[in-house]
C-alpha cells in the first residue's frame, strides 16, 4: 500500500518547489505505469473519484430534464437543457459538439437517453461523458453537488494525470484527495501495486518532483 506520509513529504517538496505566481496554482498529479501491454487493452480507465477536498473551480454539471426534475436542477446545475432542446441539435453539431465539451458531467432524465444518444453520443461517448440516467425520484440536488466534486481518470496509456487540488488547499488536503486517487486506480490494475512505476507531483508552473514506487510502498 502506498504510504500517505511519502505523498505528503512530496507535496510539502513540491510547494516549496514552487515559485510564486499572479494566478492560483493547482496541484497535479501523474501516475506512471508499468508491465501493462497496453497494445493488449490490457488498461482502459475511466473512473469517477468523488473528492473528499475539492478544488474552488469544481467540475461543471448538465442535466437534461423536463418538468418538476428540470426546475430542481436549475438551482445546482451549471446548465439545463429542455429534453426538446436535443432534438434541435440534431442538425446542428456545432451546438451539439458545444454542450458535450463545455461540461464535465452529465445526467439525462431516463426517457430522453435514446434521444441524448443520437445527439450528443457522437461527440461524449469518445470522452467518456456519456450521461447518468435520472428520474423524477432522483434526489437531484444532492446528486449535482456530488458529482461537482468529482473527477475523471481515464486512458489508455502507462501515464495517467489529473488535477489534486489548489495550492490554498492544506498539504493535508492535498494528500487526501491523493490517497484515494492512487488507490482507485491501483485497485483497477492488472496487478495492483505490482503495476506501479511511480509518482509525480507537481504546481501548475512549478518543477515535478518525482517519486518513485519503491519509494512510496
Amino acid at each position: 500500500m502506498v504510504k500517505s506520509q511519502t505523498i505528503l513529504e512530496t507535496v510539502k517538496q513540491a510547494r516549496s518547489a514552487s515559485t510564486k505566481r499572479q494566478f492560483k496554482q493547482s496541484f497535479e498529479l501523474v501516475i506512471n505505469l508499468k508491465d501493462i501491454d497496453v497494445k493488449k487493452n490490457q488498461i482502459n480507465l475511466n473512473e469517477t473519484v468523488f473528492l473528499p477536498n475539492p478544488p474552488q473551480n469544481k467540475s461543471k454539471v448538465c442535466v437534461i430534464a423536463s418538468g418538476d426534475l428540470n426546475l430542481r436542477a436549475k438551482t445546482d446545475a451549471d446548465k439545463v437543457l429542455e429534453t426538446d432542446k436535443i432534438d434541435e441539435m440534431s442538425g446542428d453539431k456545432r451546438s451539439a459538439r458545444k454542450i458535450a465539451y463545455s461540461y464535465d458531467f452529465f445526467l439525462a432524465e431516463t426517457t430522453a437517453m435514446p434521444k441524448v444518444g443520437k445527439v450528443l453520443g457522437k461527440f461524449l461517448g469518445p470522452k467518456g461523458r456519456m450521461p447518468l440516467p435520472i428520474t423524477i425520484d432522483t434526489p437531484i440536488e444532492n446528486m449535482i453537488n456530488k458529482y461537482k466534486t468529482a473527477i475523471r481518470i481515464r486512458g489508455r496509456t502507462l501515464s495517467l494525470s489529473t488535477k489534486l487540488g489548489d495550492e490554498d488547499m492544506t498539504d493535508e488536503q492535498i494528500v487526501e484527495n491523493a490517497m484515494l486517487i492512487i488507490n482507485t486506480i491501483t485497485s483497477k490494475l492488472p496487478n495492483s501495486e505490482k503495476n506501479l512505476k511511480g509518482f509525480i507531483i507537481k504546481l501548475s508552473m512549478s518543477p515535478p518532483i518525482t517519486l518513485s514506487a519503491q519509494e512510496a510502498i
